[in-house]
């Protein structure tokens, strides 16, 4: 039959499973919105801002492992996906961005509102397209959601120019088959990974991110308890190791516990389950877990021997190749070595000053108050590390943050993102002030499609990791870091639709919370705390994980 380009993109959503998408018209996209508007069955959420649609597109594939989608018009539209974009690939998130363009006719003419988006983008995506031909759009759309979900998953963008939407050609709906995963590993290159586990006498298990993006959760479990080894994660690899389990040593890296740093540092095999070895977890790169023979365990053969040297190495799908070493390695006992371990973590577990209000105690309030079942989403900053530390993650797709790029303004659109994708989870953005500035204008799309999320904004008045760094290695030389001004941030709430609380003390978060939950509608609470609060434990930038400092160090050097 034939259709339209913006009938064949809609059919072609439809064809991928999309039932969500979010995103801003504007005149080059025009087409698609028209088309979109005779399909309710594809929910349509207006941001606020593109890269709100970016964050939120990405928040909704973190919360499921489907394809996020998101859309733009030309030029200025196109450009404001891009962080959101970036954040995306530097974490292996699969978001497809559809973006138009100005007519083919107009290309290369500086034309109004046209920007070249895809050469912008390609060194952030896995692939970018511009489709000049109607007749290639369907094929470069299926295309694009198999490169964006398969192997290493990333983003991909798709440029539309406005005539192609409007131009006719033959459209043939197809089924969409789903890749299997795959390896591409030696029988004797699995052999020699299972003689260094067996040879193993102080080991550890390190899981990144990839065990999240692989699915490979259930595997991961059996793996570290046929091991019989203790574990830690990184930030992205939070909830595959279920927070509570007694191998459990926290997450590892800058602001990891001391247990785990110095675990790893100790430990004669290191096995590395879909880690990148970024250089927040490794520290001096040169002085990492220098005492053990380390095993890595990716699906991109790019990330083995990029950032440290291993001993031995499987590429390929974390899932598929844990099966195949549960299936010949026997049961390990590294009994001493455990119990080791566990006294680093009795010796020194994470703890905070608990005479007044704090992030932690906040965050141990609502792991308490929703019996570990919340989903998590946070911005990034101190707040951000006492999310990962202080609740207790028990499965994974609970913690969506961003790792890679680091990018103040995520959470809140992410966090919309997840309840769009997982209405049935209690949905809470854990936010700085100084985060909560960029992206508080999507408060307004909340309360627009009253989703009920729950923006707790920790609120020191600063920026509380630039002015910890400034503290501690700038002779507090403040600069630019403070925020004592007259923003109030619940009326801001309130005029955007929203419930606001604002909490001042340790005794007014419970109550604040249950009333947050109930209310079934988004919420903000202003929670008041100290502006020197800090992050420890705490790596040195350059120093090796092994020099972790905690606040008995520091009271220690003062």
């Amino acid at each position: 039959m034939q259709l339209n380009g913006s009938q064949i993109i809609v059919q072609c959503l439809k064809e991928q499973g999309v039932d969500t998408v979010f995103g801003y018209p504007g005149g080059a996209i025009l087409n698609v919105y028209d088309e979109l508007y005779k399909h309710p069955e594809i929910t349509h959420i207006l941001t606020g801002h593109e890269q709100g649609a970016s964050h939120a597109a990405d928040g909704y594939a973190r919360a499921t492992g489907k394809v996020g989608v998101c859309l733009a018009t030309s030029g200025p539209g196109a450009t404001n996906l891009v962080t959101g974009i970036a954040t995306a690939f530097m974490d292996s998130i699969p978001v497809v961005a559809l973006t138009c363009n100005v007519g083919v006719s107009l290309l290369g003419k500086d034309s109004f509102q046209e920007i070249d988006i895809a050469g912008i983008t390609m060194p952030i995506t896995k692939r970018s397209f511009i489709v000049k031909d109607v007749k290639e759009l369907a094929q470069t759309i299926r295309r694009a959601f198999q490169i964006a979900r398969s192997d290493r998953p990333g983003p991909v963008l798709i440029d539309v120019p406005k005539d192609v939407t409007g131009a006719l050609c033959e459209y043939e709906a197809v089924e969409i088959k789903e890749e299997e995963p795959k390896v591409s590993y030696s029988a004797e290159e699995l052999e020699k990974v299972i003689a260094l586990l067996k040879e193993a006498k102080k080991p550890f298990v390190l899981v990144g991110g990839g065990a999240v993006l692989s699915n490979a959760w259930q595997e991961v479990r059996q793996f570290v308890e046929r091991f019989n080894s203790p574990v830690c994660d990184t930030l992205m690899g939070k909830g595959v190791i279920n927070g509570n389990a007694p191998e459990y040593t926290g997450m590892i890296g800058m602001h990891g516990t001391k247990a785990s740093d110095l675990g790893v540092s100790e430990c004669d095999c290191l096995v590395a389950l879909g880690a990148r070895f970024s250089d927040r977890i490794t520290g001096d790169a040169k002085r990492f877990a220098s005492n053990a023979k380390i095993i890595q365990i990716d699906i991109d053969a790019a990330e083995i021997n990029k950032n440290v040297r291993t001993a031995a190495s499987l590429v390929g799908d974390l899932k598929l190749a844990l099966k195949d070493i549960l299936s010949v390695l026997d049961q390990q006992d590294h009994a001493d070595w455990l119990a080791y371990v566990e006294e680093l973590k009795q010796k020194y577990p994470l703890k905070y000053d608990d005479e007044q209000l704090s992030c932690p105690y906040i965050m141990q309030e609502i792991d308490r108050i929703t019996n570990g079942q919340a989903l998590i989403t946070t911005d990034v900053g101190q707040h951000q590390m006492w999310a990962a530390q202080y609740y207790t993650y028990t499965e994974p797709r609970t913690l969506l943050t961003s790792g890679g790029l680091g990018t103040m303004g995520y959470g809140l659109g992410a966090c919309i993102g997840a309840k769009m994708a997982r209405p049935d989870k209690i949905c809470i953005n854990i936010a700085g002030d100084g985060c909560f500035r960029m992206n508080m204008n999507e408060l307004a799309t909340a309360s627009r499609y009253n989703i009920p999320v729950i923006e707790v904004v920790i609120n020191n008045h600063v920026l509380g990791m630039v002015r910890q760094w400034q503290t501690l290695f700038y002779d507090k030389r403040y600069s630019q870091t403070v925020l004592h001004d007259n923003v109030d941030f619940c009326k801001v709430a309130e005029g955007l639709g929203c419930e606001a609380i604002r909490v001042t003390t340790k005794e007014e978060v419970e109550p604040a919370l249950r009333k947050a939950i109930s209310l079934g509608r988004p919420v903000v609470l202003d929670c008041i705390i100290p502006e020197d609060d800090k992050v420890l434990p705490m790596v040195p930038a350059g120093a090796p994980i092994s020099e972790a400092f905690d606040g008995d160090d520091l009271k220690a050097r003062e």
